[in-house]
């Protein structure tokens, strides 16, 4: 099993997929990371740096916000932009709070907003795949094996979802995004 699992971590490119998604390209830099600090946006309307809240974004900009800080280890930042998001109850945006939480060390409350966002949307493959590899990563094999079925039952074999659980699940080794 050791050697499948190095084979496939450098058959894999595991590290280069971004959060929240299966592409392997990190997030385009935006203005809000290159001119805003801390807990603000850049607000196109305004031509400066905001609070979320006050933007003219709108529910896409503001997940794709997220993602581009969480990808920046911005997991603070990250969770101000999620606030603003209009739909709280949002599969993804859930997702998202689960992700930056369990980052952030606060791991129950992570499950919490995973379980929700499954709850919500049980084919949702990348919540799956975030509360499994926090099952890895806590050496909760038997749950990060159950949740990996569930990806692959719902359509996930090959995802970066699927993929990176894989790899986690082979080599004890958790990858960020």
């Amino acid at each position: 099993m050791r050697l499948t699992a190095l084979a496939l971590a450098f058959a894999l490119p595991v590290s280069a997929f971004a959060a929240g998604s299966d592409s392997t390209t990190p997030p385009t830099p935006s203005e809000t990371t290159k001119k805003c600090w801390g807990k603000r946006v850049w607000d196109t309307e305004a031509q400066k740096c905001v609070k979320p809240q006050d933007s003219s974004m709108n529910g896409h900009q503001l997940l794709e916000t997220a993602r581009e800080l969480a990808y920046l280890d911005r997991f603070d930042d990250a969770q101000a932009v999620l606030a603003a998001h209009p739909d709280q109850a949002d599969s993804r945006v859930l997702t998202y709070w689960g992700f930056t939480n369990r980052k952030l060390g606060r791991r129950e409350l992570a499950n919490d907003f995973y379980q929700e966002a499954i709850a919500r949307d049980p084919d949702n493959i990348l919540a799956r795949s975030y509360m499994a590899q926090g099952f890895v990563a806590n050496g909760e094999y038997a749950q990060a094996l159950a949740q990996w079925t569930e990806i692959k039952a719902r359509g996930g074999t090959g995802t970066w979802a699927e993929t990176s659980l894989r790899h986690a699940i082979e080599t004890g080794v958790t990858v960020n995004y």
